[in-house]
């Protein structure tokens, strides 16, 4: 019997979960600091005709701006899922990880409109293009990594590391605005303060590069390389026999994601334009709901191996219709206790049906064309929800004055996601990462100091 993967190599197995939490960290960051930036001062600062004239409509516009990197995340995972499926997973995470640090670093030096002009908007907008590039093509392979290095027993844990990454980047994100709202002032925050949290991506940037180096190829991709030297290619292949899982997958996710960016960009916002409340209050709720998100990451994806991962997705659901249902109410009597404790309580349900979400998808595609499968499926549904959720839901605020319409909206996004989940097969976490072969995992799995030794690397 084959000897399990972990055992193969436990060193590596630590590199491999550290390296793909940390850079899925700091990628998330450097996305979701943008977000927190786009409703407060990004309408101000580089649409100030717009502010001026219009203030609601600058906001929807402001909003736009970060739907509109969205939109170029199916690029970057097509890009980089070929890539990823053709020469290997690790190389493609560096440069996802470098792309996003650039731009991310950019926008903290980009001038605002009274300096430059029309130019302002448009090089943000190119800057949060670059962005949604790096970041459709780096969640696939952090996914990826995490998943095919685990027994088949662990994989929902194991993927909910490189997941975790996204909340986990959303409370250090927003920890970071935090203290230097506190240090510079809210006054001085909004002016130029806002710069700090993105030129201090190019410290972790450099962090998430040494870290990334360290880790070696995925063994599952390895083991195709060792079967055959001649593939399929992969994105023929996904669009010709697999293009349904793809939509699947997306309308999956869609619903989780849409709930999610209003957690992370909206209600912050929302709180202090229409609620009044204090910043620091506002944020802190974000704060709250970023850390108990975190923790059950990694409850949600070790639950799933027990009960799996379509009956986990069912039941957050299920809880996140309830929370939906309810939370405006609680909100929009503007206590600051239980408008934390909204957030918070939105944040379980989010991780049910976030923390499975590698293992699933890795279990739904064969190994030739995971990587593409896994990250144009996971763009998609990001696009589906949540690159326009906080415009919509604004746009419907505006229309209505009623800020519990946007649960209806939430709701009904739930509807083709609960369809796609019980389209999935009943003993999808059975299937094995390699495709029928004769080659064992542990055939392609040695340790990295085995391999210097034999000069392999």
């Amino acid at each position: 019997m084959t000897q399990s993967l972990i055992a193969a190599d436990p060193k590596q197995r630590k590199r491999v979960l550290s390296g793909t939490l940390i850079g899925t960290t700091i990628e998330w960051y450097d996305f979701l600091i943008y977000a927190q930036a786009a409703g407060i001062v990004l309408a101000p600062l580089f649409l100030e005709p717009a502010a001026q004239n219009n203030a609601q409509f600058a906001q929807i516009i402001s909003w736009a701006t970060l739907g509109i990197s969205f939109l170029f995340r199916p690029l970057g995972a097509v890009i980089a899922g070929h890539l990823g499926d053709t020469y290997g997973r690790k190389g493609v995470l560096v440069f996802t990880l470098i792309g996003m640090g650039v731009a991310t670093f950019l926008i903290g030096v980009l001038p605002t409109y009274a300096t430059i002009g029309i130019a302002a908007p448009i090089l943000l907008i190119l800057l949060r293009i670059m962005q949604g590039i790096s970041a459709g093509g780096e969640w696939g392979g952090a996914a990826l990594m995490s998943v095919e290095y685990a027994p088949k027993h662990r994989r929902g844990l194991f993927g909910a590391f490189p997941q975790s990454g996204v909340p986990l980047g959303l409370t250090i994100a927003t920890a970071t605005m935090l203290i230097v709202m506190g240090i510079v002032g809210k006054e001085a925050y909004l002016e130029w303060g806002w710069r700090i949290p993105f030129l201090l991506s190019v410290v972790l940037v450099v962090v998430g590069y040494a870290i990334r180096r360290l880790v070696d190829e995925s063994p599952v991709f390895r083991a195709m390389q060792n079967e055959s030297a001649e593939r399929s290619a992969p994105l023929p292949e996904l669009f010709k026999n697999h293009w349904g899982k793809v939509i699947q997958g997306a309308l999956i996710f869609a619903a989780q994601q849409a709930a999610g960016y209003l957690v992370i960009a909206f209600f912050g916002t929302y709180a202090q334009k229409e609620l009044g409340m204090d910043p620091i209050v506002a944020w802190t709720g974000t704060l709250v709901a970023g850390i108990i998100w975190t923790i059950a990451m990694f409850l949600s994806g070790a639950w799933s191996d027990k009960i799996g991962r379509r009956n986990t997705f069912i039941i957050g659901y299920g809880l996140l219709v309830a929370v939906e249902a309810v939370m405006w109410f609680l909100v929009d009597t503007a206590n600051p206790i239980l408008y934390v404790l909204t957030l918070a309580l939105l944040a379980v349900p989010l991780a049910l049906t976030l923390g499975p979400q590698p293992a699933m998808y890795a279990e739904m595609f064969p190994a030739e064309v995971r990587y593409s499968g896994v990250s144009i499926a996971y763009a998609l549904g990001a696009i589906l929800g949540g690159a326009f959720a906080p415009m919509i839901s604004q746009m419907i605020l505006n229309a209505t004055g009623q800020a519990w319409m946007i649960s209806v909206y939430l709701i009904a996004l739930t509807v083709p996601a609960f369809i796609a989940l019980l389209m999935l097969p009943k003993n999808l976490e059975d299937r094995e990462m390699l495709p029928d072969s004769h080659v064992e995992i542990d055939d392609v799995i040695v340790s990295r100091e085995e391999a210097v030794r034999a000069g392999h690397i």
